[in-house]
């Protein structure tokens, strides 16, 4: 299994370095369905607020999405955190079974805060 941890010696804790590596591992190759998660609620917006939505092409509006695309992406890098800090508490194999469940959650809560954006960006319009 590809995203499977690496098992230290009997006896033996696991190195930081492992278990960042383990950590970038996974969530790097999980990224992309966040971004695309994120980029689908803005897209629902832009489209059911069309042609209102037309505002949104200027350059002032355009830099501040992708601050907030930007700022997104550094958001996502607190599951490292999650990750690392559950990796060393003793409960790694059985984290492995759980990580999904942060994903979920974290990507529910920024599709919620981009919706939120959206509809402020949008003065509350949608159709």
């Amino acid at each position: 299994m590809p995203d499977e941890l690496k098992a230290p010696a009997p006896g033996e804790r696991p190195r930081f370095a492992d278990l960042a590596s383990d950590a970038i591992r996974y969530w790097e190759r999980r990224r992309p369905l966040y971004n695309l998660v994120l980029l689908g609620v803005v897209l629902a917006h832009f489209a059911a607020s069309w042609p209102d939505s037309k505002e949104l092409l200027g350059r002032d509006p355009v830099l501040f999405l992708f601050g907030l695309a930007v700022l997104a992406n550094v958001v996502f890098c607190a599951a490292y955190a999650v990750d690392i800090f559950v990796q060393l508490s003793g409960t790694r194999a059985a984290w492995v079974q759980w990580q999904w469940a942060l994903l979920a959650i974290g990507t529910a809560f920024a599709a919620v805060v981009a919706h939120f954006v959206m509809l402020g960006m949008l003065g509350g319009r949608i159709g």
